[in-house]
């Protein structure tokens, strides 16, 4: 699918049905989402250019994302998607300027394209080009990065609580409540540990764009540009931080599980203790030797069964005095 947008932030529909003979001039925008091999190549012959693909944005090296061919700037950056979900991954975008416009390839929806969509038309001064265009979807980008991390540091301090709760009530876990909230952990670290890598991505192309001739000929957009770059190494720095919390809460609720089982171990190992001399007793007076004095007695029976309980109940009040109970 090919969306356009003016300069006064219209949509315009494109597609090989009806292939336009020209571009119109005041389309400053054109988005290619999953686009067929149809329609790369007459956006190709519109345009002029290479359009990369879908492998080719895969396959491109980190040193080799930002390019300059034929007079036109290739950047591809890896932004964030599925962020609400538990398996939040990475898409490679390619970033085109060329002619005055901005050309986006994406192969995915992040939820970024949506929002910027939306409030394209209150751009102050319109989207006079493409490099307007490009640096304000890069500050959306990076505003929508740093909603995500806030998200996950909300989310992360429920799950702190819920791990870290007050017990004193003498309230107990749900058993396996910890190693469900391991699950939850592992995917908080895979979004923040995602985000850490396309922040990596965004610094690196914003590095590159400040460069671009035309962005060193448009003031607000190098001042722009020149913003982006600290609010992303800021970013950086705070994604760093909570992928330590994330961390140490991973190791943290491990030791609790430990903890939890050590407990469960050591009430077997006293139970154990604790019936070991009752046994002992009832081992002596099942033996069947010949000369027994008990086993004529009358209260032999009651005295086995006393000296059975008593030797149950000192180690138990030992332990509990020790403070091993």
């Amino acid at each position: 699918m090919i969306s356009g947008y003016c300069v006064n932030g219209e949509a315009v529909a494109l597609s090989t049905a009806e292939p336009p003979a020209a571009l119109r001039p005041e389309i400053v925008w054109i988005d290619l989402v999953e686009p067929t091999r149809a329609e790369e190549l007459m956006m190709e012959g519109l345009l002029g250019i290479s359009i990369p693909t879908r492998d080719d944005l895969k396959g491109i090296e980190p040193s080799s994302r930002l390019y300059v061919e034929d007079g036109a700037v290739f950047m591809t950056a890896s932004l964030i998607y599925r962020s609400e979900t538990q398996i939040a991954g990475l898409t490679d975008v390619g970033f085109i300027l060329s002619g005055g416009r901005l050309v986006t390839i994406r192969y995915a929806e992040p939820r970024v394209f949506g929002l910027f969509k939306a409030g394209l038309h209150r751009i102050p001064g319109g989207c006079r080009n493409g490099v307007v265009i490009l640096t304000r979807l890069l500050e959306t980008i990076s505003d929508r990065t740093s909603e995500i991390l806030e998200q996950a540091v909300d989310k992360i301090d429920d799950l702190s609580i819920e791990v870290f709760g007050d017990r004193a009530a003498g309230r107990r876990r749900p058993p396996q409540l910890l190693e469900a909230r391991l699950r939850d952990v592992a995917g908080f670290h895979r979004l923040v540990a995602k985000t850490r890598d396309s922040l990596a991505s965004l610094s690196r192309l914003l590095t590159f764009l400040y460069t671009v001739p035309e962005v060193q000929e448009d003031k607000y957009s190098r001042e722009l540009c020149r913003s982006i770059s600290r609010d992303i190494q800021s970013l950086s720095e705070h994604a760093a931080f909570i992928s330590g919390n994330i961390t140490f809460l991973l190791d943290a609720s491990l030791g609790l599980i430990n903890v939890e089982q050590n407990a469960i171990i050591k009430i077997f190992s006293i139970a154990s203790v604790v019936l070991l001399p009752p046994t002992l007793v009832a081992s002596v007076y099942g033996m069947n030797f010949r000369v027994m004095p008990e086993l004529e007695w009358q209260f032999g029976y009651p005295w086995a069964l006393a000296a059975m309980v008593l030797s149950a109940i000192i180690p138990f009040f030992f332990f509990r005095w020790k403070g091993w109970l």
